[in-house]
């Protein structure tokens, strides 16, 4: 616990010594900004944190993304009233700036689609995400059908052969999306538009489903900071979403006075 706490007031000092007017924030969601909820649709987003965000989206210029595996317009009505910048589905679609219209790859089949959601069965405990460009069977609730979800997947996977997928593990969760979209190359992308061009980009995530942005950032001189997980080449590791939303408090909080 120590460890723990020593490499969480380490990553919130480092974090808090960054310069605004140089950098570019990107923030995962589920697990890095907010507590990971019994379902997608049940978690909390507290009032301070839309602050903090609102407060460091205008002191950096704009440059202030989600970069989430939920579709862009959940990200919206969590974090509303604010619409920023963002990547969603791992990578599938981008909103380069707040009120910029949403790119998006093509979606799956609706009967591939339909053939996996046919593992949540009644009672199950299985919770479905269609997101059209990929379906994301969630198991949190039903630890137990791991095994056999992975089965049903390969199954409908092989049904399909003409459709090109790939399977995205996460926190008790299993994606079929398509190959070659993540989240790393949607960083890049990202970075070619203003406001975030010609700034560091500086990162937050906390899952598998993040370390394309890991890999990424010494390629585009960013920093990596972790919530309770190590990547290799981080900055620091904080050990929970709420040290997160204190250092982007604390970030915005120095900025405004001057400290």
């Amino acid at each position: 616990m120590a460890t723990q706490s020593i490499a969480t007031d380490t990553a919130s000092d480092i974090f808090v010594a960054l310069d605004v007017a140089s950098i570019a924030l990107l923030l995962d969601v589920d697990g890095t900004l907010i507590d990971i909820g019994p379902s997608p649709n049940e978690v909390h987003v507290a009032g301070d944190l839309r602050g903090s965000l609102a407060r460091l989206s205008a002191l950096t210029g704009g440059a202030l993304a989600l970069v989430s595996g939920r579709p862009i317009a959940d990200l919206d009505a969590l974090f509303a009233p604010l619409r920023l910048p963002a990547i969603g589905g791992h990578g599938a679609e981008m909103r380069p700036r707040a009120g910029a219209a949403v790119t998006s790859v093509a979606p799956l089949s609706a009967d591939l689609r339909r053939r996996l959601a046919e593992a949540a069965t009644p009672g199950s405990g299985i919770i479905v995400e269609d997101k059209g460009y990929s379906l994301a069977l969630h198991y949190r609730q039903a630890p137990q059908h791991e095994d056999r979800l992975r089965s049903h997947i390969a199954a409908g996977r092989a049904a399909y052969p003409g459709e090109a997928t790939e399977v995205l593990p996460g926190k008790a969760m299993l994606e079929v999306k398509r190959p070659d979209v993540n989240k790393g190359d949607g960083v890049r992308d990202l970075m070619r538009y203003a406001p975030f061009a010609g700034r560091m980009p500086v990162f937050v995530g906390d899952d598998v489903t993040d370390e394309s942005v890991f890999a990424v950032l010494a390629e585009i001189g960013g920093k990596g900071f972790s919530v309770g997980r190590h990547f290799a080449g981080l900055a620091g590791i904080f050990d929970s979403p709420f040290a997160v939303r204190r250092a982007l408090q604390r970030l915005a909080a120095k900025t405004r006075t001057g400290s």
